[in-house]
């Protein structure tokens, strides 16, 4: 017990073990929290393939014993103690709203702020709590000083929310869009930058860059990017979606002045949860998307005046920190790569098979993009369901076509064999 004790304190880091104190007394917790204490010190690439590890993971999930979800890209399931989480702050805010809500619960969002930052790696005051990426960048595109003639420059290949945005300040402002159209998949960091260095003028005023693809899981060198644009006075914003909580990276590691995300998605967060991230010298100028009383001032809390939202799901956030500090960043993404690379070494070689997207670890992570000759990208996904019960996503976006296929952390190398059988049969009929 002294040991065990020990080693929550130092997973936990600052708050001791009393951090994971909601999944301690619970079968499934317990089994896995002594998983991680036997596994202690391990390479994180060894672990990545030791099955009766992540069974105890996948145990930690509701998921269905019958669908394989294979398309956690769009949102991931949240582990068990994030929904008793949410179930007991909303029963706790139905008992008296007003009070519960607005006096108790809310008064837990400067804790929650730390944590985020904490797990983030920047200061809390750069940390505003929102519902999803949309939102937190949307703040960003609506919130800047454009005028007549600014550039922005952006790829063809951004999540079209985000495109959708640009193209109404375009529209309302006069700014100019500068499209790089990429040809993926790319393993060439030195390319990549200079395609988007070839983009830039005397007029361009920020760059936007969507870290991880997520048509096809391309990663792209957000940081040498970043560090080009900044050397000739242009501003980075990063949309984070698929890389935070997924790819091993602290906010300051990219060297950019603002980043959404969203942690429904790979921090495994209620549904709805979103986090945007200013750098502390660019709020006071950054207008929030919904006013506040002072909206120039330098309070990141200016971007959090959403009216009534649920604090339920907000305050679940921090079980959803715990269980992936829990996992740790560095083991999860070894994990996550290993399950894409299963999969995908064992089908490219088979005859109309072809893999859109990055092989290499530094250019990828969790998300591939199958193509299979003769099979549109809806038809290859009604397939797979229908007759093998595999959920994926048909993706026709630009220049990439295919069928994403996203696991997670819960999913196990039987849920892929069954994938490689399908994809098999299919390529062969």
């Amino acid at each position: 017990m002294k040991d065990r004790r020990k080693f929550l304190q130092k997973l936990s880091g600052v708050a001791g073990a009393t951090l994971l104190n909601p999944l301690i007394g619970k079968a499934y917790s317990e089994n896995l929290l002594q998983a991680i204490h036997q596994n202690e010190g391990r390479p994180a690439s060894e672990l990545a393939t030791d099955e009766d590890f992540w069974y105890f993971v996948q145990q930690a999930f509701t998921t269905s014993a019958n669908i394989v979800n294979l398309n956690n890209g769009g949102v991931s399931p949240q582990p068990k103690v994030v929904q008793d989480a949410v179930e007991h702050y909303n029963r706790l805010s139905n008992e008296t709203p007003s009070y519960y809500m607005w006096r108790i619960l809310d008064s837990g969002r400067e804790p929650l702020r730390a944590k985020l930052a904490d797990l983030a790696g920047c200061s809390p005051e750069e940390i505003a709590i929102h519902r999803n990426t949309t939102e937190s960048l949307a703040n960003v595109i609506f919130g800047l000083s454009l005028k007549p003639g600014d550039e922005i420059v952006l790829t063809k290949q951004d999540y079209p929310n985000m495109i959708n945005a640009w193209k109404q300040r375009e529209r309302r402002d006069g700014i100019v869009l500068k499209w790089l159209n990429l040809e993926l998949p790319i393993e060439d960091n030195d390319l990549i930058v200079k395609e988007f260095e070839k983009m830039y003028t005397p007029k361009t005023k920020l760059v936007h860059i969507t870290h991880m693809i997520n048509w096809n899981g391309q990663v792209l060198p957000a940081r040498a990017i970043a560090d080009s644009a900044h050397r000739r006075g242009i501003e980075v914003l990063v949309d984070a979606a698929h890389s935070f909580a997924h790819i091993d990276f602290k906010i300051n590691d990219l060297n950019c002045d603002y980043l959404g995300t969203s942690l429904h998605k790979w921090l495994c967060a209620p549904f709805g949860t979103g986090m945007l991230y200013v750098r502390k010298e660019k709020i006071k100028n950054l207008y929030p998307l919904i006013a506040a009383n002072e909206t120039e001032t330098e309070d990141i809390r200016k971007f959090e005046h959403l009216g009534t939202r649920s604090i339920a799901i907000e305050q679940a956030i921090g079980q959803a920190i715990n269980f992936h500090q829990m996992i740790g960043n560095e083991r999860k993404f070894a994990r996550l790569f290993y399950l894409k690379k299963y999969w995908t070494d064992k089908v490219s070689h088979l005859p109309k098979v072809k893999i859109n997207s990055p092989v290499s670890q530094g250019f990828s992570g969790a998300i591939a993009l199958l193509s299979v000759e003769g099979k549109e990208s809806p038809e290859l996904s009604e397939i797979l369901f229908n007759t093998y019960k595999i959920h994926t996503t048909p993706i026709n976006w630009e220049n990439i076509h295919g069928v994403r296929i996203t696991p997670n952390v819960y999913t196990s190398l039987k849920d892929l064999d069954r994938l490689v059988i399908a994809i098999t049969e299919i390529a062969n009929a």
